[in-house]
């Protein structure tokens, strides 16, 4: 009686823990949400910030700048990197590795290479590719190196040679997407050397609205998918035996984080170390690897990380602005580091 009366206390305990990092999550989004609309090469007072989103109006260029400019860049940022974090955590059940993820694997540079190509197809014909028709470009060419990684992963023994093969399927796409960049004749094709580097500027409202749009579906499956996940991260035997198709469940694995890894290369390039670093730091504040709990604050958490890299590469160098890459590896790399060390000591729930 008193051991059971101890365990509710902790569980308890344990909820009123999550219940905060939820909150402070949630907090963070909202703050640096602000600070993105606020800071840049021109700053914005945080009462005008207020005044041009509850009435719409204020200084023109304030206007233009709040309103076209930077809050659809915020929401696109806050979107995605929920999205890349999603992303990264299906990889890491699907694999049974923590060190999965669409930048590793070269999933996001096959997604690029599609990206590139559709691009360069539709100037080249005259025609402005529309966002969804990234989107299926992305989902095609992450789901080609999905393949391979597949195949490798029946031929191949032991995860790091997987990783390994994953990283030098990588490096061929992006050397296919510089060739096409390099040769491509269209004078807009310019700015695609950027994209091809990780960057949220040039977003726009029907940008933002398609990504929320697909990673609404895409969470909404993945949460639906949250207890079967649960019972195959224990293993394939124990998921078969608590009466999930395992062949379907991974299927939807691929399909789901493929979609989540396309819709972030379509409108923001490849973004490195995010599906990574924020699983596993949000695994380690909540204390648990449940994925209904993960999923969740894995989404807020990305959001958090991606909004607060951009204001960054806003804001360090500003006017001149650093790929949205170079900041999240300054802070995701190192995360990558100290969990490889964390493995070798024996520490295998990550």
């Amino acid at each position: 009686m008193g051991e059971t009366a101890e365990n509710m206390k902790k569980e308890r305990k344990r909820n009123r823990r999550r219940a905060w990092i939820f909150f402070a999550l949630a907090l963070l989004l909202g703050l640096l949400f602000v600070l993105n609309l606020q800071l840049g090469s021109v700053k914005i007072a945080p009462d005008e910030v207020f005044g041009i989103l509850l009435s719409g109006k204020g200084d023109p260029a304030a206007l233009q700048i709040v309103l076209q400019i930077r809050l659809p860049r915020a929401l696109l940022a806050a979107v995605l990197g929920g999205a890349l974090a999603l992303a990264g955590f299906l990889l890491q059940t699907f694999f049974h590795n923590p060190i999965a993820g669409p930048y590793i694997l070269g999933i996001s540079s096959g997604a690029k290479m599609a990206v590139a190509f559709t691009l360069i197809v539709f100037l080249d014909a005259g025609v402005a590719a529309s966002s969804l028709s990234l989107v299926l470009a992305a989902f095609a060419g992450s789901l080609l190196c999905m393949g391979f990684v597949l195949f490798l992963s029946r031929k191949l023994q032991g995860m790091s040679v997987l990783l390994i093969g994953g990283i030098m399927i990588g490096y061929i796409c992006s050397a296919l997407t510089d060739i096409l960049v390099t040769f491509a004749d269209d004078a807009e094709i310019v700015n695609l050397h950027s994209w091809s580097q990780g960057s949220f500027s040039g977003s726009d409202w029907r940008d933002a609205g398609v990504a929320f749009a697909v990673v609404f579906i895409a969470f909404f499956f993945t949460m639906l998918l949250s207890k079967p996940m649960g019972a195959y991260r224990l293993g394939e035997a124990y998921a078969k035996s608590m009466g999930v198709d395992t062949k379907a469940f991974r299927a939807a694995l691929i399909l789901l984080s493929s979609l989540l890894s396309a819709c972030v290369t379509a409108f923001a390039g490849p973004i490195s170390f995010v599906g990574i670093a924020v699983p596993y730091l949000v695994k380690r504040l909540l204390g648990t690897s449940d994925p209904i709990a993960v999923i969740p604050a894995s989404f807020l958490g990305g959001g958090v990380f991606c909004l607060f890299c951009d204001l960054l590469a806003r804001t360090l160098l500003a006017p001149a602005e650093l790929n949205i890459s170079t900041v999240t590896s300054v802070f995701g790399a190192p995360v990558v580091i100290f969990m490889l060390f964390r493995k070798k000591g024996g520490d295998h729930d990550l």
